[in-house]
Order: C-alpha cells, then structure tokens, then sequence
C-alpha cells in the first residue's frame, strides 16, 4: 500500500451471530453448588449461547455487517479478527474467516483478550489512515471451549459469539476522536489459561481492578477526544459482569439507561462483547447519526482500552 494523507474513517456496517444452543441458569444449577438468584445478583446473567467455531460466527457477523453495509467480499482490503479463543494454533484464525468469505487482501488475529475490539478498531483506522479504504473488523470468540463447566466460579460468566463492523474511508472526517490502550501484564496471573487447558481466575481481584481499569482509561480516552461524559449518547462497555458495569458508570456519573447491556443473553463473550453491544443499540435505535459513543473494555493481561467514536455519516 501507497501511505496517503488520508485519515478519515467510519464505520458503515454492522452485525451479529449468536450460537443456536441456550445454557440458561437454570441448566447450570442442576450440575453446579449455587442458584438462579446467586447467578443473577452477582453477574447479571440469566442465559448464554454455546457453541459453533469462532470462524463460524465470526464468518456469519462479518456477511451481515457487509450487507448493511452494501458491500461484498471482494470490497475489503484487511480482514482483523479479535479473539482469544482461535480454532488453531497455526494459522490464523483470520485466515479461515477469509476464505469462507472470500475477502482480498490481508488477514490477521489479533488477541487482547476482553479489549481487543477497541484495540482492533484502533489498528483499523491506523491502516485507514495509511491508505485502506475498507476493513471488515470482527470479534468472535467460543469462550465455552476455554471454560471448566464444573468451576462455579467462571461456568456462570462466559458464553459464545460474534460481532463485526465494516470500516470506510471517508476523505478526511474521522469518526475516531479519541482513545486509550494499556496493559499490565504482571497481573497476567488473575485470568488466564494453558494452550490446551481451562480458564482460572481469581474473581475479586478482577473485580476491584477492572471497575479502576475502565474508569481511568475511559476518563483518558475522553480527555483526548475533547468530550465529557455529558456529551456522549451511549456508552458500550464490555460485558463481563453487571456490578462492574454499574459500579464503572457511577464512578463516571453516567446513569444505567445511558449504557447498552446485553449481559443478560449473552453472559461475557470476551472480545464479542463490544460489537455486539454495538450493533444491538443501532438495531435497538439507540443510535443516531452524530451521536458520540464511548467503547469500553478490560480483560486478561490485565488490558484495557477505550474509545470514543462518532457514530454514522452525521460525523
């Protein structure tokens, strides 16, 4: 590619994909020590969706997001699929996304665990601004292979799913106006799992770091883009757990119904969680062209990211 002076970029399409099988509490009750209010009152989850491949969903989000969109396969020139749970070790995930689709050009996992759609669409629109004119940017992840069904402690949180948005030059008007990325990988230890084996984590730790995570890098993310929280329509964080969403917009003084929570359906599907939240505001008519929108999200390494775009043509 031929670097260029263009720097704009705005997202056109959107969609998501869930699994067709529901794990509801009630399912998980009968094989674990714990009950449908305890599952409820400390996550906020009352169902999720398990199973399929990540190349799976994240084929069937990024054909929806290029239907809204009103494009086709050979439109895009990068393929970015976010994911912590790839179908294989070699190759790329993307890789298998791209074939089944039948996108051009380039194609690569990125892995930053729960933040990894923010971090993607951060590199997405660094390599609109180097001269690509669009990238189907996905986050799809199968949280339930990584999981231990028989560990109350994580059984209850993760499910399946993906979300994708496709990303459009535009000349010059950037719908990106703000953004922070950080990690702190000396605390790799509180969430983390083998090539191979389950998820473990140490929940109150995770807890009490990630309501300060998402607080600090959205306050950043902010402060860069020139806005305060009274200036946003919506804020899409990731959806790990309800008391951390709630305790994170209290902090940020944002009230609840200024915030998209799908938590309830999906339980934490790590790097799908974003998009999807995203695409279930525009669907859900949450989101106007101009509206400002902060995405935000922590997860394993310990990383966090944040962004705050402007949403639609009305940028």
């Amino acid at each position: 590619m031929q670097a260029t002076t263009r720097t704009g970029g705005l997202i056109t399409g959107w969609g998501a994909a869930l699994p067709d099988k529901v794990v509801t509490n009630e399912d998980l009750v009968a094989t674990l020590d714990t009950t449908e209010d305890w599952i409820v009152e400390r996550t906020g989850i009352r169902e999720r969706r398990v199973g399929g491949t990540t190349a799976g969903l994240a084929v069937e989000a990024g054909q929806r997001a290029l239907d809204t969109a009103g494009l086709s396969p050979t439109d895009i020139e990068l393929l970015i699929l976010c994911t912590t749970t790839p179908d294989m070790a070699i190759p790329s995930t993307a890789s298998l996304v791209q074939d089944e689709l039948g996108t051009p050009g380039g194609a690569v996992d990125l892995n930053a665990a729960c933040s990894g759609f923010v971090y993607g669409l951060v590199a997405a629109h660094g390599h609109v601004a180097l001269g690509y004119e669009r990238i189907l940017l996905i986050g799809a992840e199968t949280m339930s292979r990584v999981t231990d069904w028989d560990d109350r402690n994580t059984a209850v949180l993760f499910g399946d799913g993906a979300g994708a948005v496709v990303l459009e030059a535009t000349g010059g008007v950037d719908g990106l106006l703000g953004f922070d990325l950080g990690s702190d990988g000396s605390a790799r230890h509180l969430l983390e799992a083998d090539i191979g084996g389950f998820m473990r984590m140490e929940g109150r730790e995770v807890f009490r770091r990630a309501v300060r995570a998402v607080v600090d890098t959205a306050n950043r993310a902010m402060q860069r883009a020139g806005v305060t929280i009274a200036d946003l329509a919506l804020v899409v964080p990731h959806q790990a757990n309800i008391r951390i969403i709630e305790s994170a917009a209290r902090r940020l003084g944002i009230s609840m119904d200024r915030t998209v929570n799908v938590l309830e359906t999906t339980g934490n599907t790590s790097a799908a969680s974003i998009p999807m939240g995203l695409v279930h505001a525009v669907e859900s008519g949450r989101l106007h062209g101009g509206d400002l929108v902060l995405l935000v999200g922590f997860g394993a390494g310990m990383s966090w990211a944040a962004a705050v775009i402007r949403w639609g043509t009305g940028a």
